[in-house]
């Protein structure tokens, strides 16, 4: 049976999502910015919660894990990196291993940058990644605790997925993204096409996530910096994809 997922809106802009496997029940949130959402869901889906799968540290991430735990005595995985920053965890990973949610399997992918021990899960039998912070709708994560150089090597880890891939990431920017991208982009055609189709979601109440790998590679600059346009469209033509990726982040960071 394939997995279930459900989405839904945690503190301001968050999305909180789960991913469940009905032939054992099993059910995980990836990540907890808060309990009540979490709760909610679960109790809308009928499932209960085994287990959460954290992306990263901050808070916005975390602060759910505790009431959860308790409540539900789920098991927590986070990444090794970062393990002791977040509560309460009973399993750390690292790139290259597998995490189990019942009958469902994830292969962990380390994509530092945003933080210095982000990872993503990647459920490749289901065709989903759980992003976190690093891989945003027409965006990515801030580089906080990483470089550019880092970051753009996590972003080429996950443009490398398959392209039907179904993204989820933590947050709703989307109309935001894609404002700056048209500042970097304004004729590509396919960013243009996306900026019409999240307009018509938001004004019609339905999430601009999830996306997928071929809908990011045809228009989020960031993960198009090895791309001569947009390369030109800063000013480097010629220079490193890293160097680009750095002067386009630095651009959306004052955007």
């Amino acid at each position: 049976m394939p997995a279930e997922t459900k989405l839904f809106r945690c503190l301001k802009d968050n999305y909180g999502v789960l991913i469940h496997d009905s032939t054992s029940g099993a059910t995980a949130a990836i990540d907890a910015p808060e309990a009540a959402p979490v709760e909610a869901a679960l109790k809308a889906a009928g499932w209960t919660l085994t287990d959460i799968l954290v992306t990263h540290h901050h808070a916005d991430h975390t602060d759910g894990i505790a009431e959860l735990k308790k409540k539900y005595n789920c098991r927590v995985v986070a990444p090794k990196a970062e393990a002791g920053k977040i509560p309460m965890v009973d399993r750390t990973v690292s790139e290259g291993d597998k995490v189990s949610v019942g009958a469902l399997t994830a292969n962990v992918i380390e994509t530092p940058g945003h933080t210095a021990g982000h990872i993503t899960y990647w459920f490749h039998g289901d065709k989903l990644a759980f992003a976190g912070d690093t891989l945003f709708s027409i965006g990515c994560g801030r580089v906080i605790e990483g470089t550019p150089e880092m970051m753009w090597a996590s972003l080429k880890k996950l443009r490398d997925l398959p392209g039907d891939t179904q993204v989820y990431c933590g947050h709703e920017y989307t109309l935001a993204n894609i404002k700056f991208a048209l500042t970097i982009e304004p004729d590509n055609a396919a960013l243009k096409a996306r900026a019409a189709e999240a307009a018509k979601q938001i004004a019609d109440g339905i999430w601009t996530v999830p996306t997928t790998i071929d809908e990011e590679k045809a228009a989020n600059p960031f993960l198009r910096a090895d791309v001569p346009s947009v390369a030109a469209a800063v000013g480097l033509a010629g220079k490193p994809a890293a160097e680009v990726f750095a002067e386009v982040r630095a651009r959306k960071n004052k955007f």
